[in-house]
């Protein structure tokens, strides 16, 4: 995932997850409306007032059928860059959208995701009046992901807001807490499919470097409620470089590679949660791990070693 391509990635993140986008940022709609019945990504291309115009940087409108027969078409523009923001461009485009659907609600938002703190704030409304009379009244709905204190979403089960934790507030003593909550909660919520596309959001936009990393990972080895997740990610990189092998034309010699590796790294695990969570595991114990070489019943007995509450040699290795 390039961070060049900022509206590309966050158009991406709404996409895979608009009720969840809906439920933080606009959760009005879900308590005064009901449930969501119908979700359609409008791919609409906002009129030009000129055909050497550019096209508008806003991204697609989502709108939402809701159960009480009421139709929200939600506008939301992402803006990394603030002095690229143009409210005007955004007054054109939301006009455009009421035209286009007259039965539709609609609400024009931005979300602006740079983390910094501003000098100068932007223009949030706009209107014009002449002798008492209003003639215009513009606004949208703001939001500033550094405003968000990372350390209040802790406990929110919402896998978009896992994936936006890098972007909001916090010291720099709670950052790897506030990385390893992105990635276990994103992990937790979310499945493994869109956790392997997201985990990559999480690591550019944190910026995290590869001392982090591995010392994230060394920390999650080392909880019980983390180990899955480390396990996860193990098994991972050794498939990710299993097919950079066989792009590079060495099928046979990674697969076996990969095969050992998985084996190795499944006793080592199996070992290494005995021993902290029961302080000693013995060389009989060891012995017995290490002359499996099955990888289903090595990862069955990885699971016991989580889960056993006593270290029992008949019943761990039954």
């Amino acid at each position: 995932m390039d961070k060049k391509s900022h509206d590309h990635n966050f158009k991406n993140l709404f996409l895979d997850f608009p009720t969840e986008a809906l439920e933080l940022f606009f959760p009005k709609a879900l308590h005064l409306l009901g449930k969501v019945k119908a979700i359609e990504f409008i791919r609409q291309e906002p009129k030009k007032n000129a055909l050497s115009d550019t096209h508008f940087a806003l991204d697609m409108p989502i709108l939402f059928s809701f159960e009480k027969q009421q139709l929200l078409l939600w506008i939301v523009e992402f803006q990394e860059d603030k002095s690229k923001f143009s409210i005007y461009k955004l007054l054109r485009y939301t006009t455009d959208l009421m035209e286009a659907y007259p039965q539709a609600t609609v609400i024009p938002t931005v979300l602006f995701t740079d983390r910094r703190k501003w000098r100068k704030d932007v223009l949030r409304c706009l209107e014009t009046t002449f002798n008492d009379r209003l003639f215009l009244h513009f606004e949208y709905v703001f939001f500033k992901l550094f405003d968000f204190e990372a350390r209040d979403y802790y406990n929110l089960n919402n896998p978009l807001v896992k994936i936006l934790l890098p972007k909001m507030n916090y010291s720099k003593d709670e950052r790897a807490a506030v990385i390893l909550h992105a990635y276990t909660g994103l992990y937790e919520l979310a499945s493994s499919v869109l956790f392997d596309k997201y985990v990559d959001f999480i690591d550019v936009y944190a910026e995290i470097t590869q001392e982090e990393q591995q010392a994230l990972y060394h920390e999650m080895t080392h909880h019980k409620e983390t180990m899955m997740l480390a396990q996860y990610i193990r098994e991972k990189g050794i498939q990710q470089g299993m097919q950079q092998g066989i792009q590079q034309g060495m099928r046979q010699g990674m697969r076996q590679g990969m095969q050992q590796g998985i084996i190795a790294a499944t006793k080592e695990n199996i070992i290494e949660v005995l021993a902290l969570r029961f302080g000693h595991v013995s060389s009989e114990w060891v012995e017995k791990i290490n002359n499996i070489s099955d990888v289903s019943e090595l990862k069955a007995l990885w699971k016991k070693a989580v889960l056993i509450k006593e270290m029992d040699d008949k019943g761990f290795f039954s």
